[in-house]
């Protein structure tokens, strides 16, 4: 199944962060994925694959305003 993240949209992880959240707002797209903790605002870099098979949902989306540019999934 593949699965489409935008900027913006915010994904829960299956293990929480040390601060209590498991709620993360993806700020980075591409090979790697910049994430910011929704309860401490704490940033991480993951891999594609890793963020790929952590994320257990997505908990609301983005969509990219028209004429804005590409959304890379």
């Amino acid at each position: 199944m593949i699965r489409r993240f935008n900027l913006g949209d915010v994904v829960k992880l299956r293990k929480a962060h040390p601060c209590g959240s498991d709620q993360w707002e993806i700020t980075r797209i591409g090979m790697d994925f910049r994430i910011k903790c929704l309860g401490c605002g704490h940033q991480v870099m993951i891999p594609r694959p890793k963020f790929e098979k952590a994320v257990k949902r997505v908990v609301s989306t983005t969509v990219a305003p028209e004429g804005g540019p590409p959304v890379l999934d």
